[in-house]
């Protein structure tokens, strides 16, 4: 029987966690289990940074971005004498299972936690929504709505001035942030980690728009995308910059370039945001009241499910390139 769980925070932070957070904790008080706040991570669960919660302590804390709980990396934790300090200080605070809230990463530590006999649930939350068996992920919604705002505002002065802009988002390994954004917002060319891409291509696709009567253009770029071998590049160069600076030369078009960064992480979550992250942590809440652990939760064909943890983490994660066959259509009228 589980009598106290931990909830802890990892990784990079989402739009969305604070509403996970939040039902972990008034779902646990009403099946009579003790929650407890596991601040900062890993890293805080080796320094037994672990609080009792209450209903009170997670009150007004729903429209809130970013994590209450903090976030913080953990050399530490990598190393087996680390993960037993943590599992230490569990034991000491009487932690009979752990929910934890964020990626891949994340996830790979509460694998490590289950082998040494942790109870633990996993809760995807990453911008990069690149966890398998999920279809969304905590944090996506809101990021991606972030950004097409941004694509909507450089829009305007990319009109104005008629320039080409170059717009790179967040996915280091992932293009659904650079893909959904480029899709909904129009723009003439995006670039993926998924899909290799050829600059002279883009350049051409560009004057045939300008030939049309376009005059601008937004070409967007995921942190993470490869780049062109043959166009030359820095190894310091992102790829944003690989593109503005062959675009410019190439086309003789006035180039601008913008990295969003981290604004992409902070802000209030969006509803979908919000309910997503309620439904998976209530759905997570009843899992370990029913005893089941070593599992993470999921959104898949509008319905929450699980998986076991170690099955998800070895799938990858596939972006469904038809949205990518529809932005090339869509562009090139």
């Amino acid at each position: 029987m589980i009598r106290r769980i931990g909830v802890l925070t990892s990784g990079g932070d989402a739009p969305g966690m604070n509403a996970a957070i939040r039902t972990v904790v008034r779902t646990a008080i009403h099946f009579g289990i003790e929650p407890y706040a596991i601040y900062r991570g890993y890293h805080g669960m080796i320094r037994g940074e672990i609080e009792p919660m209450s209903s009170r302590s997670v009150s007004g804390i729903i429209q809130r971005g970013g994590t209450v709980l903090k976030s913080a990396r953990s050399q530490s934790f990598m190393t087996p004498e680390g993960r037993a300090k943590a599992v230490e200080q569990l034991k000491e605070h009487a932690i009979d299972a752990v929910v934890v809230i964020g990626g891949d990463g994340s996830f790979r530590g509460a694998l490590e936690l289950d082998k040494l006999g942790i109870k633990i649930i996993g809760i995807p939350g990453t911008i990069d929504n690149d966890i398998a068996c999920t279809d969304y992920c905590i944090g996506f919604d809101t990021a991606v709505n972030t950004a097409l705002d941004a694509v909507n505002k450089i829009r305007d002065t990319a009109s104005s001035h008629e320039r080409v802009y170059v717009i790179e988002v967040m996915g280091r390994h992932s293009g659904y942030i650079a893909l959904y954004s480029g899709l909904a917002g129009g723009a003439d060319a995006i670039l993926i980690p998924e899909v290799p891409y050829r600059l002279d291509e883009v350049c051409t696709k560009l004057e045939e728009a300008n030939a049309k009567g376009k005059t601008h253009s937004i070409i967007m770029v995921a942190e993470g995308a490869a780049g062109d071998p043959e166009a030359g590049r820095l190894p310091s160069d992102s790829p944003s910059v690989q593109v503005a600076n062959y675009v410019q030369e190439k086309t003789g078009y006035e180039t601008r370039m913008t990295i969003l960064g981290h604004i992409q992480r902070g802000g209030a979550p969006t509803v979908n945001d919000r309910l997503l992250a309620s439904r998976l942590a209530y759905h997570a809440m009843e899992l370990l009241h029913q005893g089941k652990t070593g599992k993470m939760v999921g959104e898949a064909d509008h319905k929450i499910k699980s998986w076991n943890l170690d099955y998800a983490l070895a799938q990858e994660k596939q972006l469904d390139l038809e949205y990518y066959h529809l932005a090339n259509i869509l562009a090139s009228i």
